[in-house]
């Protein structure tokens, strides 16, 4: 699949260095959308930071990139095709998020570019509307294509040998958790809890940003004090509502999430951007629960050490994790979706299975071990099995058919763009500066 340049807001750094000393101009027209000079050399900054070799040949790149992309969104706007203002909040405020994680939080971030939230995302909102636009129109052109076995086999037959990709150890796995049950004596302890810090807030004059850093158990948000902020349809609605029925300065009563319990307080609201602080408390179970959880697992361990049950079945009877329990506890990889796992996604989402697993041979099962969801941060007893670990080779059909399964679909689906591409340019004014025709692009955007 060819890439679609996607503007990223992390350029507005690249926006802020340029400033106002850019002698920009148009370097090509496609229907009605013009490409300026400064769309290329943000770009080219881009890749720079990135320790990214810019050549001419790399300007021609963007170039032929960025025509794709127009002639993705004007054959969007032909077919009627619609994002919604929904879609483009959600993409907007996941890009504030990864700046403001650079930058050190929203407000800095509006000290450093001078301009309000508000003000930055009626700057971009047309942006990425045509972002998601052309990636909508690229998922309708490609969205049918499927590839047979026959094919499969085919596509790799016409590989390189020297192209044919080297594929490191992969490993895949299956558990067995029970994570212990909250009863309602459990909820209504951490209810109490919450109370007695709002009361202490409230009628104490304690500072909530100190009883947040002292008692809450958000980690997100508890060394900030609690302070967190946020736009419309960024939390769960309890959380949302209780926010937007509160004037600047108010605390909250005690209010219930999917999370546990909470109190929040208005610092300040400006249209659907907010910055709060809150306190959250999640109902934990006992002790006695939690070592209830271990001897269940124990009692599982024994069994099938001795072969009294088979790994399904104990799944089956055993396991209180949704995410496994229907599927022989098989642990998805939740980087490539896949079953099989390789060290680096290992290392990214589950440590301790590595750890566990390292020196097991295949079928081989752990003994029961304290486990933490990644997910929820729920607590509970596990016991892992090494389902299958495969040895570094060179890819394939036999042992690796999804991947080469995967980029030959991928190659199908490269060559109906291409031929897309071609069909469309016939009906299309395109118009390329004459510095830039020199380029040698991929397609034929101009008649020779």
């Amino acid at each position: 699949m060819r890439h679609i340049l996607i503007l990223s807001l992390t350029l507005l750094w690249c926006t802020n260095i340029f400033g106002q000393t850019t002698i920009d101009k148009i370097v090509a027209q496609v229907g009605d959308n013009i490409i300026l000079l400064s769309d290329i050399q943000i770009q080219k900054l881009q890749a720079r930071q990135a320790g990214l070799t810019v050549t001419r040949e790399f300007d021609c790149q963007i170039l032929e990139e960025l025509m794709y992309q127009n002639l993705l969104i004007n054959q969007a706007k032909l077919d009627s095709i619609e994002i919604t203002d929904q879609q483009v909040d959600a993409e907007m405020e996941n890009r504030l998020r990864i700046i403001e994680n650079q930058i050190g939080g929203r407000k800095k971030m509006e000290e450093f570019y001078g301009k309000s939230i508000t003000q930055i995302k009626n700057e971009f909102r047309d942006d990425i509307r045509d972002q998601l636009l052309s990636q909508e129109m690229e998922r309708q052109i490609t969205s049918e294509v499927t590839v047979t076995p026959k094919e499969v086999e085919q596509f790799f037959n016409s590989l390189h040998p020297d192209s044919i990709p080297f594929i490191n150890s992969k490993l895949s796995f299956q558990q067995i958790v029970y994570y212990p049950e909250i009863t309602e004596e459990d909820k209504q302890r951490a209810f109490d809890k919450i109370l007695e810090i709002r009361k202490a807030i409230v009628d104490d004059g304690k500072s909530f940003a100190t009883q947040a850093r002292i008692h809450s158990m958000d980690p997100g948000s508890k060394s900030q004090g609690g302070q967190m902020q946020a736009s419309k349809g960024m939390m769960v609605a309890p959380f949302e509502n209780t926010i937007m029925r509160l004037e600047v300065g108010e605390i909250s009563e005690v209010f219930e999430t999917e999370y546990g319990y909470h109190i929040a307080q208005l610092i300040e609201r400006k249209g659907e951007d907010y910055t709060c602080r809150h306190i959250l408390i999640i109902p934990e179970f006992s002790n006695n629960a939690l070592e209830n959880a271990a001897l269940k697992i124990d009692t599982c361990y024994r069994k099938l050490k001795a072969a009294e049950i088979t790994w399904d079945d104990a799944v089956l009877k055993y396991s209180n994790d949704e995410g496994t329990k229907q599927n022989r506890g098989i642990i998805t990889n939740p980087i490539t979706g896949e079953n099989t796992w390789d060290m680096e996604d290992l290392s990214q989402v589950d440590q301790q299975i590595y750890l566990i697993t390292d020196a097991m041979e295949k079928g081989d099962i752990s003994e029961p071990n304290l486990y933490t969801n990644i997910y929820d941060r729920r607590q509970g007893v596990r016991i892992v099995r090494l389902l299958d670990r495969t040895a570094p080779h060179k890819a394939n059909l036999k042992d690796d058919y999804t991947l080469i399964k995967n980029a030959a679909e991928n190659d199908k689906k490269q060559k109906l763009v291409e031929s897309w591409v071609a069909n469309k340019i016939q009906n299309a004014y395109i118009r390329i500066d004459e510095e830039y025709r020199s380029c040698t692009f991929n397609s034929t955007w101009l008649e020779q």
